[in-house]
């Protein structure tokens, strides 16, 4: 099965500091069968960090933190997919922090799966349970299809506090028997203590990875942990 990790830095970091960290990754990551690393940095930084891995660097990808539900046009301030089909290849959207402090609504977030997937970006489509039924009710079975899901309980989003392994267990179940043809991932206080833990939850393709991942050495070894379960 294949497996993802994705770090997810958020606001945070200058251009200094991710071509740093880059670099740091890369010297300590090494490259696992089935593995796909992907890195979401802040937008400023998108071409940079592409140029920096160029197309040599197997199974690490980058991704966008968030795309506009429009497409190109007079959207003041907005980034079209289409803008960023040459440095991304995926796109995390409707992530708990944007539908809480962005205010984003579910059909919102589900025009941003539509222009991703119209350009060939696949969406990191971030949910929560019970509220995935309706978080998905916009979306075809075939849009679902082509998603990575990203179960993210609000609870547990930012580092707050891990969640039992048994409750984020019954909820990937869930989510599996509503998107079957999706890969789960699960994001929300995961650090090196539990990834390797969490791996073991049947159905769980990876791991979305927010605070632990702005330090290399750290996000490195939550990959390797993801690469041996």
């Amino acid at each position: 099965m294949s497996r993802y990790v994705v770090a997810n830095w958020k606001s945070n970091k200058s251009l200094v500091e991710s071509r740093q960290w880059l670099t740091q990754f890369l010297e300590l990551y090494r490259p696992q069968s089935e593995v796909t690393v992907i890195i979401a940095p802040a937008f400023p930084f998108l071409f940079s960090l592409q140029q920096e891995i160029g197309g040599d660097r197997e199974g690490v990808r980058l991704a966008a933190q968030d795309i506009s539900p429009f497409p190109s046009g007079s959207y003041t301030g907005a980034v079209a997919a289409e803008m960023i089909t040459e440095l991304v290849d995926y796109a995390l959207v409707g992530h708990s922090e944007r539908r809480h402090w962005f205010h984003e609504t579910n059909q919102e977030v589900a025009n941003k799966v539509y222009e991703a997937l119209a350009v060939e970006i696949t969406p990191i489509l971030c949910v929560d349970q019970p509220e995935a039924r309706s978080q998905f009710a916009a979306l075809s079975d075939d849009e679902l299809r082509r998603c990575l899901i990203g179960y993210g309980p609000k609870e547990a989003v930012g580092g707050a506090m891990p969640l039992p392994e048994q409750q984020i267990r019954a909820a990937v179940e869930k989510l599996a028997a509503m998107a079957p043809e999706s890969p789960l991932l699960y994001g929300g206080s995961v650090s090196a203590d539990n990834a390797g833990k969490y791996m073991k939850i049947p159905g769980l393709a990876g791991l979305m990875v927010g605070t632990a991942s702005l330090q290399p050495q750290e996000f490195a070894a939550i990959c390797h942990l993801v690469g041996e379960a």
